[in-house]
This record gives C-alpha cells, sequence and structure tokens, in this order.
C-alpha cells in the first residue's frame, strides 16, 4: 500500500473513532489516537509487545499496559482490529479496508502466513444465513509448513541411514 493510501485509511478510521467517542461522551485522547496511528503503520500480525515497542522506539511514545488493553479492546469492540489466537500466541491485525482472508498456520514451528481464496471467499459469501447479516470472515488451516517437513523428512531419512548402517 503506497503513502497516500495508508493516510487515507488512517483517516477513516480516526473519524470512526471521533465519532463513537463523541457519540458516547468519552475523551480524545493522544494515547488512542497514537496506538491507532501505530497499529495502522504495521504490516500484517503483531503482539501486544511489539505494538509497545514500535511506540516507545519509533514513535517515542510511553504507554501503560492497562491503558494498551483498554484501547484494543475498544478498537477490537469497533472492528477495527481483530484478535487471533495462533498457537500459543495471541495476535492483532488492523482490519478496516482488510478483506477476509484465510491463514496457514503451522502446527510445528508456529508460521503464519495469509492466503486469499476466492472460492472460499464465494462459498461465504453464497451461505445461508438467517437473520445475520456477514461482514467478513477469517479461516484458520493448519498443517505442517514446507520447511518443517523438509526438516522432517531429512531427520527420518538419517534415521534410516543410521538403521541400515548398522
Amino acid at each position: 500500500m503506497d503513502i497516500a493510501s495508508k493516510e487515507n485509511v488512517i483517516s477513516a478510521v480516526e473519524r470512526i473513532l471521533d465519532n463513537y467517542l463523541e457519540m458516547n461522551n468519552h475523551r480524545k485522547t493522544l494515547e488512542r489516537y497514537t496506538i491507532l496511528r501505530a497499529i495502522y503503520s504495521i504490516n500484517g500480525h503483531f503482539t501486544l509487545e511489539e505494538l509497545n515497542a514500535k511506540l516507545l522506539k519509533e514513535m517515542n511514545f510511553h504507554v501503560s499496559r492497562a491503558t494498551m488493553y483498554n484501547t484494543l479492546n475498544l478498537f477490537l469492540e469497533l472492528r477495527l482490529v481483530v484478535r487471533h489466537r495462533f498457537q500459543g500466541a495471541t495476535k492483532y491485525e488492523a482490519c478496516y479496508d482488510n478483506t477476509s482472508h484465510c491463514h496457514q498456520i503451522c502446527t510445528i514451528c508456529g508460521k503464519v502466513n495469509e492466503i486469499r481464496s476466492q472460492e472460499i471467499s464465494e462459498a461465504v459469501e453464497n451461505m445461508p444465513t438467517r437473520r445475520f447479516r456477514k461482514d467478513g470472515y477469517t479461516l484458520y488451516v493448519y498443517g505442517v509448513c514446507s520447511t518443517c517437513q523438509a526438516k522432517i523428512t531429512k531427520r527420518k531419512n538419517r534415521k534410516e541411514n543410521n538403521k541400515n548402517k548398522r
């Protein structure tokens, strides 16, 4: 995404936050907007620790853990951020202009890749629902990545070679 597009997205999510805060008589704090900008400047998934590191190192902005959690919960409620629970790790992702997508998750190393599938998107779109409006989807596909598969095969071959040498 180019810089102009990224700024347009950030402006749009800031307007959503503005409207929510005004309608609910909440304060417009520097922390909320700084965290929002940091999130939308990250490409892909991030942990709370990675977000905090970005705020500290790149933006020279300290925020308490409680403020971070509360702000992320607000963004989850507004659907500006989505939470993923990958194997043993909670990660977040900016989702304002993000189309629905699938995640390939390696059950050995935990590596996550995003994939897009027109067939799955069409299946979800055409899936009948009763009294329910679909906003999007996230699909998790678990398996073994090619790197881990190669390591397993190499280990297996080594064991077989050692047995044959005996």
